[in-house]
């Protein structure tokens, strides 16, 4: 028997060292290495189809010949737009969120709608449990088989007797292997498992879903390695008081990695949302203060946003600055612009903003609409509603333009928008458009536009 080896696991981010310190070298992390039981033994973990070793050797690029990699549908237009098409044969792919978001629904929804065997293994759930989700989720599948067990051995066994074209893991966290003397969970164990499952996947060309547990900072949880071991890794958002759940892709070998895909949670499971627009941007009755529509993109995606904001008087002393769903310090950025260089003052008054529907957006495209709402509320004026905004605006007090502004201007005008403010330096092809350009290039500009018409 071989004999057992000790060695030393930070929890945060993967290291290895032979012996105890109190601070991990590799991330700085304080209290966070243990001990950990390894056992490897010299049997390989999974053992595929034998077939014969080939002779490896360099190639030119040119003599290389291009493949065109075939992909699986998952019945889900937004999973596959995130993607890139689809599943990829033989890929890898983590699915990390927070608890209760809604991970384990999308993927035995889409385990329930696909056409091809998927193996649906969970470490979490019984099967009881699973069968009482499928009925709330309204969907069956034949080709849907369940699988409660968190061994990988017996995981594998079942595999080569079902032959699936899709497994489906729920969680990464749970499964542990016959060869590694730790707990599930551990950093030994999620290496260990993923690795087998990562030769599983390329050596039968069955792609692997792995459900990803996440810390209490939002990263997935387990060593840092285990991202960089999958092919692609999908993060999904949201607020559970809200009803929009945000899949994003942080890393996909396959694809782009600036696609989302928009979900909306309902008592029989997430519901596709075709048109963001729509449902980001909210229905008045009146005229209210404070609120400017954004033309942002998301991917190749372009979205409507509404940016609400709110500036009163601080009663405190020290002013307020909050946001929800924006970036505080870019926030604070276009404020100093403001008073700085268009003299409004609003040093001594509390800011708050927010983007409607729970949506996070990182475009500067929005900057104009931040800055307009922030001065709607500041003078209670309001914004008409078929007004929109696309531009970012510099240091200087400059409007500056933004990266394909005839897709947002196309996007406004189909959604119904009589004028979009734009740049007065945007390039914009010569097109008979049925919203009215409005081309400004400094803050005074836009405020004589809104405010002093």
């Amino acid at each position: 028997m071989a004999k057992t080896k000790t060695t030393f696991f930070c929890q945060n981010c993967g290291a290895q060292f032979p012996k105890w310190v109190g601070k991990c070298s590799s991330c700085n992390e304080w209290n966070t290495i243990v001990e950990e039981v390894i056992q490897k033994e010299d049997s390989k973990s999974w053992k595929g189809p034998n077939k014969e070793k080939k002779n490896t050797k360099a190639v030119k690029l040119g003599e290389i010949t291009a493949v065109n990699e075939e992909r699986i549908g998952t019945c889900n237009n937004e999973l596959n737009r995130v993607l890139g098409g689809g599943l990829v044969k033989g890929s890898v792919v983590l699915l990390g969120g927070e608890p209760g978001i809604g991970k384990s629904t999308l993927l035995l929804q889409i385990a329930l709608r696909m056409k091809n065997k998927v193996l649906y293994v969970s470490g979490e759930e019984s099967m009881t449990q699973i069968k009482l989700r499928a009925d709330r989720l309204e969907n069956s599948n034949e080709n849907c088989l369940i699988l409660t067990e968190t061994k990988t051995q017996q995981i594998f066994t079942i595999a080569q007797e079902t032959v699936p074209e899709v497994i489906v893991i729920d969680s990464i966290q749970t499964l542990h292997t016959d060869y590694i003397e730790a707990s599930p969970g551990s950093i030994s164990q999620i290496r260990e498992t993923t690795s087998e499952l990562i030769k599983y996947a390329k050596e039968t060309d069955t792609p692997v879903i792995l459900i990803g547990h996440i810390t209490k900072e939002g990263n997935i949880a387990g060593p840092k390695i285990l991202e960089h071991m999958v092919d692609v890794v999908l993060q999904f958002e949201g607020d559970r008081n809200h009803t929009y759940r945000i899949l994003r892709a942080q890393k996909n070998r396959f694809g782009s990695t600036a696609e989302l895909g928009i979900y909306e949670m309902q008592h029989t499971g997430l519901r596709e949302v075709d048109n963001p627009s729509e449902i980001l941007i909210s229905e008045k009755d009146a005229d209210l203060t404070g609120t400017a529509i954004s033309a942002t993109l998301e991917g190749m995606r372009p979205l409507m946003i509404e940016v609400q904001s709110l500036v009163s008087t601080a009663v405190y002393g020290t002013p307020q600055r909050s946001c929800t769903g924006y970036n505080i310090k870019r926030l604070n950025m276009l404020l100093a612009v403001l008073e700085k260089r268009a003299g409004f003052k609003l040093g001594a008054k509390d800011v708050f903003l927010n983007i409607a529907g729970g949506l996070r957006v990182e475009d500067p495209a929005i900057d104009l609409a931040v800055v307009s709402a922030v001065l709607s509320s500041n003078n209670e004026i309001s914004i008409p509603q078929d007004i929109c905004f696309a531009a970012e605006v510099g240091l200087a007090g400059e409007i500056r333009a933004i990266s394909r502004v005839e897709q947002r201007i196309q996007e406004a005008e189909k959604l119904g928008f009589k004028k979009i403010i734009v740049s007065k330096f945007s390039k914009i092809a010569k097109k008979n458009y049925n919203i009215e350009i409005l081309k400004v290039s400094k803050i005074e500009e836009v405020a004589s536009l809104l405010f002093l018409d």
